[in-house]
């Protein structure tokens, strides 16, 4: 996600954002661990997306 589509939401929607992100990280590094994804690259994108939107909320 861009950090423009972020800053138009909420404290309640980053939050849920932020969950939401969190959850698929935990089930894609299990994906990777088992050998059902090949690539890292996902994994980071959402890790910085987290980033992003952790960011965003201690600026609010």
């Amino acid at each position: 996600m861009k950090i423009k589509e972020l800053r138009g939401k909420n404290k309640e929607e980053l939050e849920k954002i932020l969950l939401e992100k969190a959850e698929s990280v935990r089930k894609q590094r299990f994906d990777l661990v088992a050998k059902q994804i090949k690539g890292v690259r996902v994994i980071r994108s959402e890790k910085r997306d987290m980033a992003r939107i952790m960011t965003l909320l201690n600026e609010k």
